[in-house]
């Protein structure tokens, strides 16, 4: 007796609660039976629904953490590695073992190709100064060559005063001219008021 009593005094409470939880909005527990999303863009279409900007941000940052893959119009998806500036072809949202093991393998392979590029872009540039130096060097034994002095020609001996050089036309009253003339008539007037030594009579 003193159960049922005791279940009468509590129904009101019991439909009270039932009531309480009937008359809640739906989407407050929409949550706990909602089920996840598969992929980033059904996650992100989640956060857009977002209530403020923070909250829909921090969504979406959720959903780049959850899904790496990203959905392909003609189905499958694809992932981008940043790493190489390059996507990939994947199966599901995210790559599998098998699949991140390609795409490292890949960037191994990258890696040493841009280390091999940066060697040969180094000799490329090496060679490149070392030609502009030698075309420097050139320039400057150019100017060098330029810069000395051409032979001057032998100065002539200067004449004699009173000397006319040999084939020069003679002008009338030129001192070159008359000299030769003047020295011969001394010479002249030398003989005669020299006298000419006597000779020595011859003995018989």
């Amino acid at each position: 007796m003193s159960s049922v009593f005791a279940l009468r005094r509590a129904a009101p409470l019991l439909v009270a609660a039932a009531g309480f939880f009937l008359l809640t909005p739906a989407h407050v527990h929409a949550q706990w039976w909602k089920r996840a999303p598969v992929d980033f863009e059904e996650c992100a279409d989640a956060a857009e629904r977002a209530a403020s900007k923070t909250e829909k941000t921090s969504a979406l940052a959720d959903c780049n953490a959850k899904f790496a893959g990203r959905r392909k119009t003609g189905g499958g998806y694809t992932y981008y590695d940043f790493l190489q500036d390059r996507t990939f072809d994947i199966a599901g949202p995210n790559p599998t073992p098998d699949e991140q093991k390609k795409i490292d393998e890949s960037y191994t392979a990258y890696l040493a190709n841009q280390r091999r590029s940066t060697v040969v872009a180094d000799a490329l540039a090496r060679q490149q100064q070392d030609q502009q130096a030698q075309q420097v060097q050139q320039v400057a034994l150019r100017t060098d060559v330029v810069r000395v002095p051409v032979p001057v020609e032998r100065p002539k001996v200067l004449q004699t005063a009173g000397q006319r050089p040999k084939g020069a036309p003679c002008t009338k009253g030129a001192f070159s001219c008359e000299w030769p003339r003047l020295s011969e008539s001394l010479n002249d007037i030398k003989k005669l008021f020299s006298p000419t030594p006597s000779k020595p009579a011859k003995k018989s």
